[in-house]
């Protein structure tokens, strides 16, 4: 395989007379893609290269949209009122000394926009890319990794050693702070992390991007704890029961040990109501891996829509849990709150149509990696 692409490089790009000008594209460098770094490259005989990297100052504009052209691209279709929304969710780029877009992003953010006006911002280049990167940094992470990516979901940035010139083959040294190296730098050639401002030789201050990477922090990160947390499934199992039954205390006990062993997001600038959002896809996600149970997140019930809604059908039981974020470890105030909140929009009130004879409630607190609940029982 080798020998057959470096033959149909070199005769597309090297030897073709009816060629003037070409651009090879890719996260990694030309320089370092190789069959293996001590192995045959595929580009040998290929070498006249000019490398424009991310960093670049004289092409750092074509890497992206900019804000004039995405404004340019929204006013030919008649959404430029959603201009704030674009630039929320696939701005924030920093690329030499430019900021641009995802251009995969708004293409397709204005195909659904010049259907409907009001179309919901959706994850675009998410579904491009498996994700996996993050899947790898998060099981090999360190506490101080864990300390990090708290950071960063938070709003913060992080300063790491960017190394450009590497492989996805480098990812498999065990050596572990080597390997958390590598990983933080695929992280910013793949655009899951980017400059928070110009950097400083080898030394980069790096930041989550857009509202749409961050989704796939928090998903990821999710999806980890939950796969963590039901592996052991006698401390899982205890976990669901003491939901099921009303058993405040264990529930308490256990999703704070949980909360402990994992990531939590920072009481920074980042709005309440996204620190709650945090806490509640966690809480829920443990719930929903109990498939025989009938578990709905922001479900109408009452008067408003309830965080969580879980019925357990055969035992005729179900819970509502309403959870806040304690600001600066207010529990007291966020768990009455969370109670009132409950009686005063009558959530329990779809459950009681559903025939369900016993009902918990639950008041969830969480501030970092602690929690508080309150209970009442119906």
């Amino acid at each position: 395989m080798v020998k057959l692409i470096r033959s149909f490089l070199s005769q597309a790009l090297k030897t073709n007379e009816s060629l003037e000008f070409a651009v090879l594209t890719g996260c990694l460098r030309i320089a370092m893609s190789s069959y293996g770094r001590h192995g045959e490259s595929i580009f040998t005989g290929l070498n006249n290269f000019k490398v424009r990297s991310i960093s670049d100052e004289q092409c750092a504009e074509y890497f992206g949209f900019t804000d004039s052209e995405v404004k340019e691209m929204l006013q030919y279709y008649g959404v430029e009122d959603r201009f704030s929304d674009v630039k929320d969710w696939y701005d924030g780029y920093h690329f030499g000394g430019v900021d641009v877009y995802c251009p995969w992003d708004v293409i397709n953010q204005c195909d659904l926009l010049r259907v409907s006006k009001d179309a919901a911002m959706r994850s675009h280049w998410e579904n491009s890319s498996s994700n996996a990167i993050i899947k790898d940094i998060l099981e090999d992470a360190t506490e101080a990794t864990k300390g990090e990516i708290e950071a960063l979901i938070s709003g913060e940035a992080v300063e790491k050693e960017i190394i450009p010139e590497l492989t996805y083959a480098d990812l498999d040294n065990r050596n572990v702070n080597i390997r958390q190296t590598y990983l933080w730098s695929v992280l910013y050639a793949t655009g899951y992390l980017t400059d928070a401002g110009k950097s400083n030789g080898e030394r980069h201050k790096l930041v989550i991007p857009n509202k749409e990477i961050l989704r796939i922090y928090e998903n990821k990160i999710r999806t980890w704890f939950e796969d963590r947390v039901t592996g052991d499934m006698k401390r899982w199992e205890t976990f669901c029961r003491a939901v099921k039954t009303g058993d405040a205390e264990t529930v308490q006990e256990l999703f704070g040990a949980f909360l402990s062993e994992s990531i939590s997001i920072r009481d920074t600038a980042v709005r309440k109501e996204k620190k709650e959002n945090f806490y509640h896809g966690i809480f829920f996600g443990l719930l929903r891996a109990e498939g025989s149970w009938i578990v709905k997140s922001n479900a109408e019930s009452g008067t408003g829509y309830s965080d969580i809604l879980l019925i357990v059908p055969r035992e005729k039981t179900g819970c509502v849990i309403e959870v806040k974020y304690a600001e600066n470890g207010t529990f007291d105030v966020a768990l009455q709150e969370a109670m009132e909140q409950i009686e005063t929009h009558e959530y329990v009130d779809l459950l009681r149509r559903e025939g369900m004879e016993t009902i918990h409630k639950y008041g969830l607190a969480c501030y970092r990696k602690t929690c508080r609940l309150a209970y009442e029982k119906e």
